[in-house]
């Protein structure tokens, strides 16, 4: 027969209080202006809007795809169809001596209905 190690009382007293733990709800509860911040406007960004109908914004770094896609609908009044992210890093700048870091960013390429097109000019 198998004995277990004695625990030590303190132990034991910490297990019994021991709670599970509950979760709330996921996530933040942002608006569409808080999620997409601003739209991308380079030459990439403008050939992939005029080949392939799909937008460059960037975007709130704690936003996920779903929530990107009911902003983009909601701000534009057109339907998407696919959501793609990326996280930008922050590119390195020499200031005097010391090194520092812009902050990173979060980009989001939005693949939009054939039908549907967003006019930024």
């Amino acid at each position: 027969m198998a004995r277990t190690r004695p625990h030590p009382k303190k132990y034991v007293r910490k297990l019994a209080l021991r709670q599970p733990c509950v979760h709330g709800q996921p996530g933040l509860d942002l608006r569409p202006h808080q999620i997409v911040l601003r739209p991308l406007v380079t030459e990439k960004g403008t050939h992939q809007s005029t080949r392939y109908n799909a937008y460059t914004f960037q975007v709130n770094p704690v936003a996920t795809k779903t929530q990107i896609k009911a902003a983009v609908q909601e701000l534009f009044n057109v339907k998407v169809v696919a959501v793609r992210t990326q996280v930008r890093e922050g590119k390195k700048r020499r200031f005097r001596q010391s090194i520092g870091q812009l902050p990173s960013w979060k980009k989001a390429i939005v693949t939009l209905d054939e039908n549907d097109k967003i006019e930024f000019f």
